[in-house]
């Protein structure tokens, strides 16, 4: 399945980037228990996990903060984000499949969901072809 990059309009043109941003963000919807939400996510290969709004588990009917708590950084110095795990089915490209996520309250409320190393890269094998914008996705056998 291929994908196209996300263009972001930038609020103030910037001598780097232009006017834009070209992110690889692709649309997935998360169910548990017959309820399901859409929602945009980026591929993220510096990512252990994948992470989601905790909020957007609310949603789904997950008792979010029941989950193994997960204790988690990235490249803010801070660190000590906290994620709980629990198993959802994910649909991308027309592939679902059942894995575990982790839900945070410590993300930024209006951004991307995250698909990260463990639950995404361990079941597809993902192709970025930045000068074409393109990502292929494709189902590991």
């Amino acid at each position: 399945m291929k994908f196209r990059y996300a263009k972001l309009l930038l609020p103030k043109k910037s001598e780097f980037f232009g006017s834009s941003i070209s992110r690889h963000i692709v649309p997935i919807r998360i169910s548990w228990k017959g309820k399901s939400v859409q929602y945009s996510a980026l591929i993220d290969s510096g990512a252990d996990f994948c992470i989601f709004d905790g909020e957007v588990g609310e949603y789904l009917g997950i008792d979010v903060r029941s989950g193994t708590k997960e204790v988690f950084g990235g490249v803010q110095e801070r660190g000590g984000a906290e994620a709980f795990l629990h198993e959802v089915t994910l649909t991308i490209g027309g592939w679902d499949y059942k894995t575990t996520v982790g839900f945070s309250y410590d993300i930024a409320k209006h951004g991307s969901g995250i698909l990260g190393q463990k639950g995404f890269f361990d079941m597809f094998s993902i192709k970025f072809d930045l000068p074409k914008e393109d990502i292929e996705i494709k189902e590991k056998k």
